[in-house]
């Protein structure tokens, strides 16, 4: 778990990277496409970005762990 009020793209990176597998299983991905003051967006890729569920797998799975690991994140939002 990373401490302190400064987030990097590197950090959410390696967060992410952690969580990757699970969607490439299933035909999907994530990108990262920008880190502003404590928000991340993302863009979810392949089976993911036309899934029903995305948005359940955006907020329950990719934010929450996502805070889990960066307690500094606010939000993620996707683009």
């Amino acid at each position: 778990m990373l401490e302190g009020s400064e987030v990097t793209r590197e950090d959410v990176e390696k967060a992410l990277s952690k969580m990757r597998p699970m969607l490439q299983a299933d035909g999907g991905d994530v990108e990262l496409v920008d880190l502003q003051d404590g928000v991340v967006k993302v863009r979810l890729k392949g089976a993911c970005g036309g899934c029903p569920m995305a948005m359940m797998t955006l907020k329950g799975g990719i934010e929450r762990m996502l805070k889990s690991e960066i307690p500094a994140i606010k939000e993620v939002k996707a683009v």
